[in-house]
């Protein structure tokens, strides 16, 4: 067996995995539930603080392109 081959049966074992194991989600109230749970928790935590990242980058950004004059304080 090729490398090339190897990878591409090992590709489709994970895909079948994958579905499989999503399909057992979906079809099972409790896990379905928890899979939301987990899903709304993790988008609760990440997104915010990406969005304060970038509010953050963005500041730091602007007032690099905006140097302040000493002309305007004085």
């Amino acid at each position: 067996m090729t490398s090339a081959t190897a990878r591409t049966v090992a590709n489709v074992v994970l895909i079948s995995a994958g579905v499989a194991a999503a399909y057992v989600v979906v079809t099972t109230p409790p896990l379905r539930r928890l899979a939301l749970r987990g899903t709304e928790w993790w988008l609760g935590a990440t997104v915010p603080g990406y969005l304060l990242y970038l509010a953050g980058r963005a500041w730091a950004e602007s007032a690099r392109a905006h140097p302040v004059s000493p002309q305007l304080h004085a």
